[in-house]
């Protein structure tokens, strides 16, 4: 029975609650002075200041001392396209020099590029470059990592990214929640004939991914040059039948109507939105579908950001991610991201911290066990090396981590991987 005991902290500071919380509700958060967290077998067992905590309930715990520190829980990256080999800086260059995103893509660029590079790599290296990857996104105070598929276009291609995100998750040091997203793009052998390729994901990759139950989401790309709403839908409809619960990459680079599908079929988050019309938002924020807004693949593409202060003042639950991939975001930077989605995008700290908190936890329909620092809830917290929580936005761009902790296991000590 071990127990760890968090103590002293300047601020432990957190939303609360087993659901994404939306609108004005975003702001609400909990902030103890001198704070302490008891844990007890990898679960959170009390709460309290830290002269309030039970000294006989804390015998023999391994002391933390945040004096000093801020404790938050630990970040949730809530889209990521993690497994992947290959990188694609030269297409960066190219957008620098004004080519678009679309025109690289149709050049033969793009998601094909990371896809024939991943196909070539073996399951082993997949696992090795992934992995290397959680450690470095460990140091900045995440916990908990979303992957998605869609670098492989086969179905035993889909099969190797996906057992690989399996294995990451089983091994650590992050919790990995696998997505299947066979759905990225119309690959390289079907671009004439795109009709067989959603019949090849439809009738073989999602039911094989579903046996073997090697994802628990299913993504679409719903966009020019990738799959179109019809197409979307049918792989969609698909999906859940099999299983999955839903998502869908919406709105990204042009409308084409993906909050409104994610709203038809109750999808858990519709992500990107960019380009959403007010009429698809409200209609998501009636279905309950959480919007995963990604500002590091705006600012890397130099596009218009999500209409993140529309959709908080109309109630949606909005969560943040980085959506880390090798073409149109090589980044996983939190505090980048922070600083971003407080600068550019108009949210306060209060709002983007519940958005890479507990409303990034109902993202991937976790926010019952992760999240928020509450007993009962899987003891997975990040403490900061600041005074109070305004730090993470006015020390802009700085990585202030100090100590993760993984279900009570300490992962990151002194801002280095244990």
């Amino acid at each position: 029975m071990k127990k760890v005991l968090i103590t002293h902290a300047s601020q432990i500071v957190t939303p609360i609650g087993r659901s994404g919380r939306g609108g004005k509700g975003m702001n609400d958060l909990t902030v103890i002075e001198d704070g302490c967290i008891l844990i007890q077998d990898g679960k959170i067992i009390k709460v309290c200041k830290s002269g309030e905590m039970d000294e006989n309930l804390a015998r023999d715990a391994e002391v933390i001392d945040a004096k000093g520190k801020i404790v938050l829980p630990g970040l949730i990256d809530a889209h990521t396209h993690l497994v992947f080999a290959g990188t694609r800086e030269d297409e960066f260059s190219m957008r620098m020099a004004n080519e678009s995103y679309i025109s690289i893509m149709e050049k033969g660029g793009g998601i094909q590029r990371s896809i024939d590079a991943t196909r070539l790599a073996s399951e082993k290296e997949l696992y090795s470059l992934a992995k290397q990857r959680l450690y470095k996104m460990a140091k900045m105070g995440v916990t908990t990592v979303e992957a998605k598929s869609g670098y492989g276009g086969t179905l035993e291609d889909e099969i190797k990214q996906c057992r690989v995100a399996k294995k990451l998750n089983e091994s650590g040091p992050l919790s990995v929640v696998s997505t299947l997203m066979a759905a990225h793009t119309i690959v390289r052998e079907y671009k004439n004939e795109p009709e067989k390729y959603v019949k090849l994901i439809i009738e073989e990759i999602i039911p094989r991914i579903a046996k073997e139950k090697l994802a628990e989401f299913c993504d679409v790309f719903l966009e020019k040059s990738a799959f179109n709403y019809s197409q979307a839908e049918r792989i969609l409809t698909a999906a859940k039948a099999s299983g999955f619960e839903l998502k869908i990459h919406a709105d990204e680079i042009t409308n084409g109507k993906g909050a409104h599908l994610a709203a038809k079929l109750n999808a858990i988050s519709a992500e990107h939105l960019l380009f959403s019309d007010t009429e698809g938002l409200e209609e998501m924020r009636k279905h309950h579908v959480t919007a995963v807004l990604l500002p590091l693949t705006a600012f890397s593409l130099r596009e218009p950001y999500a209409k993140a202060r529309e959709m908080i003042d109309k109630g949606l639950v909005v969560a943040l991610a980085t959506d880390f991939n090798p073409g149109s975001c090589y980044s996983y930077s939190m505090p980048l991201l922070m600083a971003i989605a407080c600068l550019s995008m108009k949210m306060s700290i209060e709002e983007v911290i519940t958005a890479l908190t507990l409303n990034a936890a109902a993202a991937i329909n976790r926010a019952h066990k992760i999240g928020s620092i509450e007993a009962g809830k899987d003891a997975d917290i990040a403490i900061f090396d600041c005074p109070n929580y305004a730090h993470l936005v006015y020390h802009m761009g700085i990585n202030q981590v100090h100590t993760v902790l993984k279900k009570g296991e300490v992962i990151v000590r002194n801002g280095e991987n244990v």
